[in-house]
């Protein structure tokens, strides 16, 4: 009977905490595993561009006309719906 309120905060740490957590980093794995040539994101610093080339690790970005960055697939934030940004 000791040991009740020690099973009942890990069991409540384990649904507020460790869960949803755990759905992030699958849902994040499976956002990471459907990118494709074309496809616009953000990455964690904030840049915004064009995925132009996909490697195993690192994605060649292009963030403006001719300007080409290489970041990490895991910096990758989120993947913006197509047309979100607007060629000058």
């Amino acid at each position: 009977m000791q040991f009740l309120p020690l099973i009942l905060l890990v069991v409540v740490f384990y649904f507020l905490l460790i869960r949803p957590q755990m759905k992030r980093n699958k849902e994040h794995r499976n956002m990471i595993a459907s990118l494709s040539v074309g496809d616009e994101v953000v990455t964690g610093g904030g840049v915004a561009g064009r995925i132009s080339n996909l490697g195993e690790h690192f994605v060649s970005v292009e963030i403006a006309e001719g300007v080409v960055t290489k970041v990490q697939k895991q910096s990758i934030a989120s993947v913006l719906p197509k047309g979100t940004l607007k060629e000058s």
